[in-house]
């Protein structure tokens, strides 16, 4: 499980595809102490599992469903990625429980910045709207961030604050780019009982 709260941007070093699986390899810098192989790690908000440990280098296997539904398969080296170790029993969730279990990707559609503000307008599948509710929360890349303005249409806005901007590579991306949605699994949970419900009426 994790919390949203992006803990370093870090380097993809290595991301060879065979037929088989694709192997990811970061630089994860301070973060490798105390982790060990068979751990979670969010990489862009995909929960993968630390195979193999060197110095600060991490290596994942990612395999044909994950490339299919993130965009680890676009990753090249020198791309930057957020980064989240796993949540420990104990620790302050000060974004919003996340199973890294990626839904799919969105499309930035927009990107708007004044001097007090960053807006970015992302596009996903219109089926997803339901789920993102005004003031609910949603993963970006692995970020926890604040719906704001949903259209039915697939469109909705995420505002972020210098903080955000500094601690993920949000800033990076630009209007085409495909990132990883993660919904808000008790949003699902609930619209999808209510709508069973309604069904069985």
């Amino acid at each position: 499980m994790f919390t949203g709260i992006v803990q370093a941007v870090c380097e993809v070093t290595s991301n060879r595809v065979s037929d088989s699986a694709t192997q990811l390899m970061v630089n994860v810098g301070s973060l490798t102490e105390g982790l060990q192989i068979g751990a979670s790690v969010a990489v862009n908000g995909t929960c993968l599992t630390a195979v193999s440990i060197e110095d600060e280098t991490v290596d994942f296997d990612i395999v044909g469903e994950t490339l299919d539904k993130t965009n680890l398969g676009e990753l090249v080296p020198g791309s930057q990625v957020n980064i989240e170790r796993s949540m420990s029993f104990g620790d302050e969730v000060g974004g919003h429980i996340l199973s890294g279990h990626i839904d799919g990707t969105g499309i930035i559609h927009s990107i708007s910045e004044t001097d007090d503000n960053y807006v970015v307008g992302l596009q996903v599948d219109q089926e997803w709207m339901k789920y993102i509710q005004p003031k609910g929360f949603i993963a970006i890349d692995g970020a926890s961030l604040t719906v704001a303005d949903p259209d039915p249409q697939g469109l909705f806005y995420v505002h972020l604050i210098p903080e955000t901007l500094r601690q993920t590579c949000i800033r990076q991306r630009s209007v085409g780019d495909r990132v990883n949605i993660e919904l808000d699994q008790q949003t699902k949970t609930i619209v999808n009982t209510v709508e069973r419900y309604m069904q069985s009426r």
